[in-house]
């Protein structure tokens, strides 16, 4: 795309190349499994898996569907892509904006996570039912 990208704003949730240990760390690790970088797809499944498993612990292995949704509401945490959380009374996640560094002398494309919109305050299951 070149020049036509510099300094879009997009949708877009997850970048490779986020510089913050922990995602060093797991783009290291991915890439010795799979031989090749993370993508949304992966990431996705990271945090996903990471919710399911604190929400496991909360319950002490209840898996009733009921019992996990009350362990995940809020829940907080840490992820390659940066602070995540669970909005308590949407249940949407919720992402801090990513900016990723201009890059030596040339602007890079700007990254910013997209939210459910909060004045809605109905969960997801709700909102699908219209």
């Amino acid at each position: 795309m070149g020049e036509a990208a510099l300094d879009i704003i997009t949708a877009w949730h997850y970048d490779y190349k986020l510089d913050n240990p922990l995602n060093r760390a797991f783009v290291k690790e991915f890439n010795a499994m799979h031989g090749r970088n993370p993508d949304f797809f992966s990431i996705g499944g990271y945090d996903g898996m990471h919710v399911i498993y604190e929400a496991l612990k909360k319950t002490g292995g209840n898996t009733d569907g009921e019992a996990l949704i009350a362990a995940a509401r809020g829940m907080k945490w840490d992820s390659p892509r940066g602070p995540m959380s669970i909005d308590p009374e949407t249940r949407d996640v919720v992402q801090h904006d990513l900016h990723p560094p201009r890059a030596e002398g040339r602007r890079r494309i700007r990254q910013r996570a997209v939210r459910q919109d909060r004045e809605r305050k109905r969960p997801a299951g709700e909102r699908r039912k219209k």
